[in-house]
Order: C-alpha cells, then sequence, then structure tokens
C-alpha cells in the first residue's frame, strides 16, 4: 500500500510502518487459528455421528488454540456434572503459535523493499499487542463452549509465551547480540564482558545445556520407542477400544503425535530418576512402580513399565543422562581445549570447569521448563497430577550433568595437553628446541663441513649426506657421525668477484674469496649472540 503513494509524508510513512507492524501479529494469531480450525472441520465433517454442531466443532478448535498457548481449560460437560481443569498443554501444537510469533518479529525489523525499519521497542509491542488481541477475542467466544478458559492462564503462562517468541524474533533480527550491562552492574561484570572471550565462552555454555537437553529427549524418545514395542498388544488394544471408525482412529493418531514430545519429555524424566505421575498416588520411577494409577485408556501410555520393582532393562534407562554429561564435556571441551591447539590457545582448568558447570545448570534449567510444560492436570481427584515434577527433574538434570560433564570435560582437557595430539604450535616448539640443541653442540667445537666444488655452468648434484642440513633435528643414531653445522662468527662471508663465481673449481677457493657452507634453517639469530660488525673483523 505505501510502495504506490510516494506523496506520503515521513509522518504518514511511519504510521503506515507501526500499522503494518501490528498488523503481522494479528496475522501470526490468525493463521494459527485458521489452520488448527481448518483440521478440526475435517475431523468433525468425516465423522459418521457427530455430537455437536459447527458451533460445537468451531469452540473446541478455540479452546485448543488457547490450549496450545499454556492456556487452562474448563470442561463443563463431565459425567459427574462438576467442571474439571484440563491443563495438559500438547507441546507439538506449541510449535506453531511460537515460530508464526517469532517470525512476525523477525520480518518486522527486516524491511526488505526499502521502506523504515521500525524500532526494536516498537516491533515488539506491536507484535505482541495485535497477537494478544486476537487472543482475547478467542477467549471470549470459547467462554461459550464445553471448554473455558481459566482466565490466569491467559497471563500466566500465554501472554509470557507470546512475549518470549517475539523478544527471541527481535533479538534474532538485529544479529542476536550480547549488550553491556547496566550502570549498576558490578564494576567486575563490565570488566569480564568487555573481554574477548566472554562472548565465545556464553556460546560454549549456550552450545552445551542445548546439546544436553537434547540428548535427553532424544533419549527419553528413545525409551518410549522401546516401551511401545515391548508392549506392542497393549497398545493395539487400547488404540482399537479408543476409535471405532476411520475418523476416530485419525483423531486418536493425530492426537497421539501432539502428543509425542510430552511422551519424550516424561521418558527423560524416567531416565533421571524422579520418574512422572500417573495420578496422585501413583509413581514410576527405574527403581520402582508404586501405588495405584489412575491410568486411562491410551496408546502411548502402554509404553509403562508394569507395576512392581524395577528390573534391569528398567535400570538401563541411566544411559541416557550419562549421555547427556558427555554431550555437555564434549561440546565444552571443543572450545575449552580444541584439536590441534597449542597450549596458549586452551582455556585454564577453572575456565573450563566454570563452562562446563554453567552448561550443566542451563541443561537443567531447560529441562525443568519442559518437564513443568509436559504435565498438568487432566481432571480432579485421582487425575489431578499428571506427568514429571518439574523441579525434582531440573534438580536430576543439573546433577547428573555436572558430576559427569565437568570432570569429562577436565578429563579430555588434560588428554590433549598430555601430547597425545601435536598442533603447530607443538610443531613449531619442537623446531625451535631442535635448531637450538645444534646450534649449541657446533658451538663447542665442531668441524665446519666445506661445501663441494662449483664448476661454472654446471648444476651442482649434491648426495643426501650433502643435503643433511635440511634436516632440523639434533638427534644423532648410534655410530653416526656428528653433523657439521656452521654458526655465526666463525664463517667468513664469501666475496664474489666480477668475472665468476664466489668459488673456483680448485678446491672450491677463489684468490679473493673463502670457502662458505650452507647456513641453519632454524631461528639462530634470536638464541645466540651476534657480535658488533666493528668486531667481526673484514670480510
Amino acid at each position: 500500500m505505501t510502495e504506490g503513494s510516494p506523496s506520503l509524508s515521513a509522518e504518514q510513512g511511519r504510521s503506515a510502518v507501526l500499522a503494518f507492524t501490528f498488523l503481522r501479529g494479528v496475522l501470526a494469531a490468525g493463521l494459527g487459528l485458521g489452520a488448527l480450525t481448518v483440521l478440526v472441520m475435517v475431523l468433525w465433517i468425516s465423522s459418521p455421528a457427530p455430537d455437536n454442531g459447527p458451533g460445537g466443532a468451531l469452540h473446541a478448535a478455540a479452546g485448543l488454540w488457547l490450549l496450545a498457548h499454556g492456556a487452562e481449560l474448563i470442561r463443563t460437560g463431565t459425567l459427574g456434572g462438576a467442571p474439571a481443569p484440563v491443563g495438559l498443554v500438547p507441546l507439538l501444537l506449541t510449535v506453531a503459535p511460537v515460530w508464526l510469533v517469532h517470525r512476525a518479529a523477525r520480518d518486522a525489523l527486516e524491511q526488505d523493499d526499502g521502506r523504515p525499519a521500525p524500532s526494536v521497542a516498537a516491533t515488539f509491542a506491536l507484535v505482541v499487542g495485535g497477537y494478544l488481541l486476537v487472543g482475547a477475542a478467542v477467549a471470549l467466544y470459547a467462554r461459550g463452549g464445553s471448554l473455558t478458559v481459566h482466565a490466569p492462564s491467559l497471563f500466566f503462562p500465554a501472554a509470557i509465551l507470546v512475549a518470549g517468541a517475539a523478544a527471541a524474533g527481535v533479538w534474532t533480527a538485529s544479529g542476536r547480540p550480547i549488550g553491556p550491562p547496566p550502570s549498576w552492574a558490578p564494576v567486575r561484570l563490565h570488566e569480564e564482558l568487555a573481554r574477548s572471550r566472554f562472548r565465545k565462552r556464553a556460546d560454549t555454555v549456550c552450545r552445551s545445556a542445548v546439546a544436553g537437553v537434547a540428548v535427553l529427549v532424544g533419549g527419553g524418545a528413545l525409551l518410549v520407542a522401546v516401551g511401545l514395542v515391548w508392549h506392542a498388544p497393549a497398545a493395539q488394544q487400547s488404540f482399537v477400544q479408543l476409535s471405532g471408525d476411520w475418523a476416530g482412529r485419525v483423531s486418536v493418531v493425530l492426537l497421539a503425535l501432539v502428543l509425542v514430545p510430552n511422551a519424550a519429555v516424561w521418558g527423560a524424566a524416567f531416565g533421571l530418576g524422579p520418574g512422572f505421575a500417573l495420578g496422585t498416588a501413583s509413581t514410576v520411577t527405574p527403581l520402582a512402580f508404586s501405588g495405584r494409577p489412575a491410568l486411562p485408556v491410551f496408546p502411548l501410555l502402554a509404553a509403562v513399565p508394569g507395576q512392581g520393582p524395577g528390573t534391569a532393562p528398567n535400570w538401563a534407562a541411566a544411559a541416557v543422562p550419562v549421555a547427556a554429561g558427555v554431550a555437555v564435556a564434549w561440546f565444552t571441551v571443543r572450545r575449552a581445549a580444541p584439536a590441534h591447539a597449542g597450549r596458549d590457545e586452551v582455556w585454564s582448568l577453572r575456565e573450563t570447569a566454570l563452562t562446563a558447570g554453567l552448561g550443566a545448570l542451563g541443561c537443567g534449567v531447560g529441562t525443568a521448563v519442559l518437564a513443568a510444560a509436559a504435565g498438568g492436570p487432566l481432571g480432579t481427584r485421582s487425575l489431578a497430577e499428571f506427568g514429571p515434577v518439574w523441579w525434582l527433574t531440573g534438580a536430576a538434570a543439573l546433577a547428573w550433568t555436572a558430576l559427569l560433564g565437568v570432570p569429562g570435560a577436565l578429563l579430555v582437557r588434560a588428554w590433549r595437553l598430555r601430547g597425545g595430539e601435536r598442533g603447530p604450535a607443538q610443531e613449531a616448539a619442537a623446531e625451535a628446541t631442535a635448531a637450538e640443541g645444534a646450534a649449541e653442540g657446533a658451538a663447542e667445537g665442531a668441524p665446519v663441513a666445506q661445501a663441494p666444488a662449483e664448476v661454472p655452468g654446471q648444476v651442482p648434484q649434491r648426495t643426501a649426506d650433502d643435503r643433511r642440513w635440511w634436516t632440523r633435528s639434533g638427534r644423532r643414531e648410534a655410530g653416526e657421525k656428528a653433523e657439521p653445522v656452521s654458526t655465526p662468527g666463525t664463517l667468513p662471508t664469501p666475496v664474489c668477484t666480477p668475472g665468476g663465481p664466489p668459488a673456483a673449481a680448485n678446491g672450491g677457493k677463489g684468490e679473493d674469496s673463502e670457502s662458505y657452507d650452507f647456513l641453519p634453517t632454524g631461528p639462530w639469530h634470536e638464541r645466540t649472540t651476534v657480535r658488533p660488525p666493528e668486531e667481526a673483523g673484514p670480510s
């Protein structure tokens, strides 16, 4: 709209840009809501005997969209008549709103058509405001259906989730900077941030923390897959009980797919040790499945181990946190002690241990957030608790990765410094040491080797023994004669005559020149004392 309006003033152009930024937030909310509504309506149309009309399907789509943002729903149409909360958020549904808000805030700052981009604060406020305006309208519409929203959950965590995604988009568009600390921060913090290694350390901490969380969630998903294969008949039976026709089967499969990330987090909590709750009176851990579970019929829950004490296959789940600790150590030592690096490039013990510890702390915090999002109530009384306890899961993740990651990073660092991997810095140091040793041996009285005679017009041919001056090592094998090495101050400078080469054919000596030898290629001039020109004598 603004491209074809060259007569717009600067103030009108800025107003148009701000309006488009606000519309980006509205469009992001509309896209997510529309996609989910289309899916729900398709399932409603394909159902042979739907319970409600199109209004009920639209209310259900609105409730699911709010649930995807972390809002808690209240289900009114229960068998007992009492409203029941629904707080178990399908994490796969949350990916779409987070990505849409992130993209809207990022694209608002990356103007490719020549229009001026709004400020960072204005972009954040307008995108979040436009998105939350649509969310408030959807919450008002959902009040008339069977799934109403719990009002406090619209602010936390729903609004916090939208604001966090928008902030991440603005930060990405700005180049992911690490800004200066506030003025009230200690001076030592300002000095640490001013150093060049701070950004590298912060990046290493983030990478190791993300790697630890990814390994935990991936290992949890592997545990769930193994459990489903182990209990395949029970999973198939629960699937048949829930779905009678094709529409019902598709609905159950889609519901299971959107809950796969939740099941992966539950598996990670199981491997870490605290496990997860199946109601208020039952807990599942690798050591035991205790209590009386309030277990609804669902295919993913068939992966839960049998009741009673844990067996050896259950204890094998401890390999998941061990792998997470190894990942934290590996991603830390890749920067702290890279392969083929010199000692001056390797971080100190304190820096390496601190970076690995901070990575373990980030892994614990990320795991706790995922555990809090993956669980929630499915009703009242015995169904009031479902999923892992977030603080126990986060503490277990911190303990595992810190106890394994910090010593592992230090051990790998020590191994690389031990000499198992020799880089360019070590090679240069070895060559310098060898050259110094050869120069010292020649200074003790070793004879100076004479160069072979050179005939004018003929390319001199040197044997292997004559080319030994290329060798930079000062070591000699047993029975081999010491190789003569020339040193400064003992070798006269050759004088070139106008009529020919500096060395004549008669034994390598000319009338006005003396014999000379090849000079060593090592840095002798840095390690030996050179006499001043006035003391060196005539050339």
